[in-house]
């Protein structure tokens, strides 16, 4: 297999108000390898939503280095400048939040093709992909909704189409299925495993849930800072 990430020697640690320190992460280093579903694990706190942050360049780690290898280049992302780096991650990276992230002024269908917008693409195109994959999610007919008329299974599948827009590499997801129920938790994972098959897409999760963590191909264990322990299922 090929390694789409390198993490090598990942440190964070925040500041409180009363400048206590407290370390998130600990000299974390780890592969992902491409098309890979990788489960993160661990308790709150552990640092599984801060590796996804600094993975996805939404935050920077105190330490360390993070490699990302596209068709055989290496990519450095810390000695990008901040417009280049957002354009690397709006291009290459998707996300998934577990409380979906929608713009509520905007439509289900606008909020899908703003990605594809801030990335260069016509209004005209933007739709039309987006209306594909609306579609692809069994709701073309609430394209006209706007987050609060949907249920939360329906602004779920809405966050994972905007995140498929820009046809991105990786895809990274933080308890996705943290805030619906069973049934709708089911539909989601299935949608991101038909997502991994059909888009080649590497994706990572974190989760709470041992039984969803189980449906992937291999999970990672955060404990105290560190990675402690890896499973493939």
């Amino acid at each position: 297999m090929k390694a789409i990430i390198e993490i090598r020697n990942i440190s964070k640690s925040f500041i409180s108000k009363n400048n206590i320190i407290t370390n998130v992460l600990d000299d974390c280093s780890l592969d992902i390898y491409e098309n890979e579903f990788v489960a993160i694990m661990g308790p709150s706190g552990a640092g599984k939503s801060t590796l996804l942050y600094i993975l996805g360049l939404l935050d920077k780690a105190d330490k360390g280095n993070i490699s990302y290898i596209f068709n055989g280049s290496i990519i450095n992302p810390t000695k990008m400048s901040d417009k280049k780096l957002s354009n690397f991650r709006n291009s290459n990276l998707g996300f998934i939040f577990q409380f979906y992230h929608l713009l509520p002024e905007f439509t289900a269908l606008e909020n899908v093709m703003i990605p594809s917008i801030l990335a260069g693409n016509t209004q005209k195109n933007a739709m039309i992909i987006a209306k594909e994959l609306i579609n692809n999610f069994r709701l073309i007919d609430k394209i006209n909704n706007k987050p609060n008329e949907l249920s939360g299974g329906e602004q779920q599948r809405i966050a994972i189409a905007r995140s498929l827009i820009n046809n991105p590499k990786i895809i990274l997801a933080d308890e996705p299925t943290g805030n619906l129920d069973s049934k709708n938790a089911d539909l989601v994972l299935d949608i991101l495993h038909k997502i991994k098959n059909e888009y080649k897409i590497t994706m990572l999760m974190a989760t709470h849930s041992n039984e969803i963590a189980k449906q992937t191909d291999r999970i990672m264990y955060l404990k105290d800072g560190k990675i402690s322990n890896y499973e493939t299922n």
